[in-house]
Formats: C-alpha cells, structure tokens, sequence
C-alpha cells in the first residue's frame, strides 16, 4: 500500500509540477494565435459595450449588468470551493477566517 501511495505522489508531483505550467501556457499561446488575439483586440469593443449607455426594451438587462451577473456566479462558486477544499485539507479549524 505504502508503495502506491510512494508512485501516486511521486506520479503527481511530475504531473503537477513543470508539465502541467508548460501544458497551461502553450495553450494559452496556441489559443492567441489560433484566435489571433482576440483577447486585445476585442477589448475596445468590450469596453463600449459595458459603459455605453443603451435603449433596450422592456424586461432585456445591459451588457454592464450580465456581466456583473456572470462574475458574481464565478466569485461565489470559487468561494464555496475554496471553503470545501480548506475544510477538506486541513479539518474545520483551518476554514476560521474563510466566509
């Protein structure tokens, strides 16, 4: 048993060490080529579609107010995981500062 738990950890360290950096980059890069930067040059639009103001019908939400929508959704599902995962590693007393 000992000697599997030896290769796992051995096995994830690897994985989770310069592999999985290299991985995450190069698809980053990979992706703004591919997508030839749409990140940069679809910016100034973004930004003129947050602030500007518009006349939608009744019952549609601004751009400005999905946005902050969907980044309230994202803050707090990365929270409840963060509590689950400090719970989980380190027991109920580590989580005393977490919510």
């Amino acid at each position: 048993m000992q000697t599997i738990e030896a290769l796992i950890a051995t096995l994830s360290n690897f994985v989770w060490g310069p592999p999985i950096l290299a991985l995450l980059v190069g698809t980053g890069l990979y992706l703004t080529v591919i997508l030839r930067g749409v990140q940069f040059t679809a910016l100034p639009h973004a930004f003129r579609l947050i602030w500007h103001k518009e006349h939608a019908a009744d019952g549609d939400i601004s751009h400005f107010a999905a946005l902050m929508t969907a980044l309230a959704a994202t803050v707090g599902i990365g929270n409840i995981v963060g509590v689950a995962t400090a719970i989980s590693l380190g027991g109920q007393g580590r989580c005393s500062g977490c919510g």
